[in-house]
């Protein structure tokens, strides 16, 4: 230990730490953005901070190892919002094999955003049984 805090944090776990205070509204940055934001703008950081931590969540399922299992897109909508100019979407997706549609917002690469009847990948949410988590198109980019 350092003598002004914890050594051995990068900068990325920093951030996350931050982030996940900013999106619970609890400490100095939490309190803070809400202080300023206002109820209606401090909800929009919450969702954009919840899609993007769904993001390093399914990064972190796939490099486990995690099954996948393939849906079509029935619909996307934009939802307004870009996280690191990437846009949050809502898509209705159709898990092959059922006739449940799954509804979802998620980030997508600007340059791989999914059309309607495209197939993509989805994961079992470890968070929410019963729950998925987008997983892109297959394809690395």
């Amino acid at each position: 230990m350092g003598i002004f805090g914890k050594r051995g944090r990068n900068r990325e776990e920093r951030a996350a730490e931050i982030a996940g205070k900013v999106a619970s509204g609890k400490g100095f940055y939490g309190r803070t953005t809400r202080a300023f934001l206002g109820a209606e703008d401090f909800a929009k950081v919450q969702q954009s901070i919840g899609a993007y931590q769904s993001g390093h969540d399914v990064r972190q399922l796939l490099a486990q190892g995690a099954p996948t299992t393939a849906a079509v897109v029935l619909s996307i909508s934009d939802t307004g919002r870009l996280v690191n100019f990437d846009p949050v979407v809502d898509l209705i997706l159709q898990p092959a094999g059922t006739t449940d549609r799954v509804p979802l917002q998620t980030i997508v690469s600007k340059l791989r955003i999914p059309r309607t009847g495209d197939q993509v990948l989805l994961i079992a949410d470890p968070a929410r049984p019963g729950g998925y988590l987008y997983a892109g198109d297959g394809v690395t980019p």
